[in-house]
């Protein structure tokens, strides 16, 4: 259309009732690494504009040894555990306790071929993070 111009705005968070991005990416075990077949149990987010991180793990005994009925289900519960203490930071998250919510969700969601995996990450919208992942959550994982 000649002669029309067409104005784009960029919308800010308090012009969107408050929404941030964040990212997320499942956690997965993989009980043996070799099949690559896994069952999904939990979600990381991370708001860098609410500097959030957390996740949110749900772990379904019954699928996990549906895939190999000899995982360390213990094992992958304590690994859980751990990508949650890492998120919420304090003394149980170790040497990450330092460093802030955006370094600590990149070292999570570094590939690595071990039992919990994370998948890849997306991106959304949200004015609540703590929310979105218990949505993430219930929609991905239970």
């Amino acid at each position: 259309m000649a002669g029309h111009v067409v104005e784009r705005h960029i919308i800010r968070g308090s012009d969107a009732h408050e929404k941030e991005v964040y990212e997320y990416a499942l956690l997965r075990v993989v009980p043996r690494v070799e099949r690559g077949e896994c069952v999904n149990a939990g979600v990381l987010v991370y708001c860098r504009a609410k500097a959030f991180i957390a996740a949110r793990t749900h772990l379904d005994e019954a699928r996990l040894l549906a895939l190999d009925p000899r995982a360390d289900v213990p094992g992958v519960r304590a690994a859980l555990r751990a990508v949650e203490d890492v998120c919420a930071g304090g003394d149980a998250a170790g040497p990450a306790a330092g460093d802030d919510p955006g370094r600590r969700f990149r070292w999570l969601i570094a590939p690595r071929s071990a039992v919990v995996q994370p998948g890849p990450v997306h991106t959304g919208l949200t004015g609540d993070p703590a929310a979105e992942a218990e949505r993430l959550l219930d929609l991905l994982v239970r």
